[in-house]
């Protein structure tokens, strides 16, 4: 059955959760394009065209995307309350909220080489407080379904479940990309809400990683289809690190004397978090070397999870380059940047077949 024999009814009953996943990776790309990787000039334009081409067609995706995953909680409530309470699919719900947030980071950061500023803020501000606010909910929701659902047992740790920490990480990036535009007293307001938002996230990240971790330690490893997931544990690494960056750097005026202090204090706690990230990219590269060894990866929407979180660190790696002044990282970054590449290239290209061909609407 091709995509064109499916009826739209049937697209929005069976629309994945984890579908916005596709509009965080994409629009991770365009960021870590506009940085340009190498920071070789004559390349300058280019990258950052292409860093806006793939911010664009991230927010086409959030469009496109957005439409199914509404209409389906209003035509098909009970469904997708059922998928809320699944020990895989419910963490999903969190790309919601993740997308809109990254897309607003993502515009934030690229938008000025194609938007006006008139623009770009209301943009950011709009999506910023909407996915904040969401992301809140659902990781708070998802979590409540975890503690009441005693038929969960250990073996459904999976790495989806660090999508709702992470997106509560992502919320400082936004809240940042504010802070140019707003009095002193805001600021104070932005960047506390920053740290507190970065807290939320990050202590989740530390109970799933130490769930996974003894997860995996005591149990076989998860099916092949869950082997992305693996991946997602990167993120919460590559957002945060760049988060306790950035946050600093946005709000260095309200330290006084002691900004200095606080920026390289961050700095070197960013930097602590991005080894980290290096030790789990090694890890996930060799259980999925693993995985492909005994039987290969069938295809799913989870194939997603191998782009935010690599374009994630791709970006914290270049940002610590740069306020580091160290070549060895920017050429770590060009690496990590073409990896990203090639994984979405082929994430894309097999995701644009399963739609064809209709793949995408059964599960």
């Amino acid at each position: 059955m091709t995509s064109s024999q499916v009826s739209s009814q049937e697209v929005v009953r069976t629309f994945h959760p984890g579908w916005y996943g596709a509009v965080m990776g994409t629009a991770i790309v365009g960021v870590a394009a506009a940085l340009n990787p190498g920071g070789a000039a004559a390349l300058q334009p280019v990258m950052g065209a292409v860093g806006v081409a793939f911010v664009g067609l991230a927010a086409l995706l959030a469009v496109a995307l957005g439409v199914p995953y509404v209409v389906r909680w209003f035509r098909y409530s009970q469904t997708a309350l059922n998928d809320l309470r699944h020990p895989v699919l419910g963490a999903l719900y969190a790309t919601f909220p993740g997308g809109l947030l990254v897309l607003a980071a993502a515009i934030a950061a690229v938008g000025p080489l194609a938007l006006s500023p008139r623009i770009v803020f209301p943009l950011v501000v709009v999506l910023g407080a909407v996915g904040a606010a969401l992301a809140f909910v659902v990781s708070v929701a998802f979590t409540y379904v975890l503690f009441m659902s005693p038929e969960i047992r250990a073996e459904h740790v999976n790495g989806g479940w660090f999508i709702p920490p992470v997106i509560n990480i992502i919320v400082p990036l936004v809240l940042v990309a504010w802070m140019p535009q707003v009095g002193p007293d805001a600021v104070k307001l932005l960047a506390m809400g920053s740290y507190a938002t970065w807290g939320i996230g990050f202590f989740l990240f530390l109970l799933v990683a130490s769930l996974l971790y003894g997860r995996l330690v005591y149990h076989p490893l998860p099916a092949a289809p869950l082997a992305p997931s693996l991946w997602i544990g990167l993120g919460p690494i590559g957002v945060g690190s760049l988060a306790l960056l950035r946050v600093a750097q946005g709000s260095a005026a309200l330290w006084g004397e002691q900004s200095r202090l606080v920026v390289s204090l961050s700095a070197a706690a960013a930097l602590a978090l991005w080894g980290f990230g290096w030790w789990w990219l090694a890890m996930a590269a060799v259980l999925l070397y693993r995985y492909r060894r005994r039987g290969g990866l069938p295809y799913g929407v989870g194939w997603w999870a191998f782009t935010f979180p690599l374009g994630a660190f791709t970006v914290s790696t270049l940002a610590l380059s740069r306020f580091w002044q160290a070549p060895l990282l920017e050429g770590a970054g060009v690496l990590l940047f073409a990896l990203l590449l090639a994984f979405w290239g082929v994430v894309a290209l097999r995701s644009l077949e399963a739609v064809r061909s209709g793949a995408a609407w059964r599960r």
